[in-house]
């Protein structure tokens, strides 16, 4: 019995583990110019909503354009005291 416990609590731990959570600090508009995503993609969502989103939720999701006119599906995650940037091509 104590086994199964055991395994529920450390499913529950990863499950929780694996969400995103909201950064410790917010973020600013600095801290997302710091990426360069929009000197490199055309991005329809202003800094401001990404910011937004960013400090709500601890990730974004964006889409954007490079300038070969490929789409891309940004992602922003918050990591501690950084920003990490997950780019993959539509």
């Amino acid at each position: 019995m104590s086994r199964i416990k055991l395994v529920a609590c450390i499913a529950l731990l990863v499950a929780v583990a694996g969400c995103s959570l909201p950064p410790i600090r917010p973020y600013t508009r600095q801290d997302i110019f710091k990426t360069n995503i929009f000197s490199y993609f055309t991005i329809k969502e202003s800094p401001d909503a990404v910011l937004a989103q960013l400090n709500k939720d601890g990730e974004v999701v964006m889409e954007g354009v490079d300038k070969k006119n490929k789409t891309y599906f940004i992602k922003l995650i918050s990591a501690g005291k950084e920003l990490k940037t997950i780019y993959t091509e539509k």
